[in-house]
């Protein structure tokens, strides 16, 4: 990484504050002075700032109530996406961990921690996402029994779901997969349809019900370990 990009992203000022500090000869790579932004550094490379050791976040964790007609993408040149929300010294290192459809809202994380994406997406580790589901019609006991049997789509048969029935049209869904448009379809084969979809969890983390649509936070080191007992 370009040296001046990792001060910008270490949240030492925009690429023209840093431009002027490294030329003000206030920045050392390894003890010795270094003038040129494009410089390239590395991890092993100790950068200080005045004396003082700058470094990037090794990891970082955010949680965001996505609203909805924004789509979890890292970039679109079309649409507003899930990073236009989120705001981070280190943003350009972010991405979604898993995805919501466009006018689907709720939990969603944010994270540079690949390998624990990984783990957390896998079907192996089936982590359960539960999701607030408003029909189009009430829901009937056959349907809920499909859902909690496994319903059969064109591709696949779902795993077995946990229904809570909040309303006559409005239910609590766990899966434990995440297929595109498993939800949706789930309602479509049981002869319904969603209206309204959000998800409240992922895993043991709960979207935090002081955040609105469209805010986010960082986690807190209790909820990282949340995340971090399901692999």
């Amino acid at each position: 990484m370009r040296l001046d990009k990792f001060l910008s992203n270490a949240g030492m000022g925009s690429r023209k504050d840093v431009t002027k500090i490294i030329k003000e000869k206030r920045v050392t790579i390894n003890e010795q002075i270094e003038t040129v932004g494009k410089t390239y550094v590395s991890d092993d490379d100790i950068i200080k700032l005045d004396d003082r050791v700058v470094s990037l976040e090794k990891h970082v964790y955010i949680m965001l109530n996505k609203p909805k007609r924004v789509i979890t993408a890292t970039k679109d040149d079309k649409h507003q996406t899930v990073m236009d929300l989120i705001q981070h010294p280190q943003k350009e290192m972010l991405f979604p961990l898993g995805r919501l459809d466009r006018n689907t809202t709720g939990l969603l994380i944010i994270t540079n921690d690949g390998q624990l994406g990984h783990q957390l997406l896998s079907p192996k580790k089936k982590v359960d996402k539960t999701y607030v589901v408003t029909l189009k019609k009430a829901i009937t006991d056959e349907a809920i029994k499909q859902l909690e049997t496994g319903v059969e789509l064109s591709d696949f048969t779902t795993q077995p779901a946990s229904v809570k029935v909040l309303r006559d049209d409005c239910i609590e869904l766990t899966i434990t997969e995440g297929k595109f448009h498993q939800v949706k379809r789930m309602m479509h084969a049981v002869e319904n349809q969603v209206e309204e979809l959000h998800r409240k969890s992922f895993g043991r983390l709960v979207l935090d019900p002081n955040l609105n649509f469209s805010e986010s936070r960082k986690l807190t080191d209790d909820e990282i370990k949340l995340l971090f007992s399901h692999v």
